[in-house]
């Protein structure tokens, strides 16, 4: 069986949340039959709840208010998920790799949500690309180095941002400040995939194994 790589995060934030988590947990009313799967599935219903708020935030308070919540919650989820599947004794691979698989899908909802409130679809679909550019960069450094590594600026950092901008806008609804967050975050986005890349680059060559110079293998193709 490979060995699973560590989990390092490197989060201005995170040292903020991680010591909430065991004590929100133990008063969130989940069953502990409940599988951390249906934690994920719930909180990426939050996701897309959070991106019709963002779409429609400038229509109405309570759209934004939408935004604002429903990204909160599918942090929560996000929090939990990952505890409620220890202490249960619920831990599975599939798990993992759905908890992997939404996030970067829920961020590439809220870019193309806010996109839409401003009529900057190319900004969205901007957005989308350094998504799962740097979702793949991640995977890949930590298959190569064993190490799955959170930047300082990550998914923790823009969820709060979001949700402080659904918050500003349902109380302060204002299209250029919607146009500006939609840049500014897309642009800041661009820069730490650049950074992350020569980062990760530097890394993996620092160490990492010996590369890998094995031929690729044809496969049987004959069917049987």
């Amino acid at each position: 069986m490979a060995e699973k790589p560590r989990r390092v995060s490197h989060s201005l934030l995170d040292p903020l949340f991680f010591p909430l988590i065991p004590p929100l947990y133990r008063v969130l009313p989940i069953p502990r039959w409940f599988p951390p799967e249906g934690i994920i599935a719930v909180g990426h219903l939050g996701a897309i709840a959070g991106a019709f708020g963002l779409a429609l935030s400038l229509r109405s308070p309570w759209w934004a208010a939408l935004a604002a919540g429903g990204i909160a919650f599918t942090h929560l989820a996000d929090m939990v998920d990952g505890t409620h599947a220890r202490s249960t004794g619920q831990c599975r691979n599939g798990g993992e790799l759905l908890d992997h698989f939404v996030d970067p899908l829920a961020f590439s909802y809220w870019a193309i949500g806010l996109a839409w409130s401003v009529g900057l679809i190319a900004w969205g679909f901007a957005g989308v690309i350094i998504i799962y550019a740097t979702a793949l960069l991640t995977n890949i450094r930590a298959k190569i180095t064993g190490e799955f590594t959170m930047e300082r600026f990550g998914s923790t950092e823009t969820r709060v941002l979001l949700v402080i901008y659904g918050i500003v806008q349902a109380v302060w609804a204002h299209a250029v400040l919607a146009r500006w967050f939609l840049m500014v975050m897309v642009c800041l986005g661009g820069l730490t995939l650049v950074v992350g890349l020569v980062r990760s680059v530097l890394a993996v060559n620092a160490g990492g194994p010996e590369p890998d110079v094995t031929p690729w293998e044809l496969g049987d193709h004959s069917g049987t």
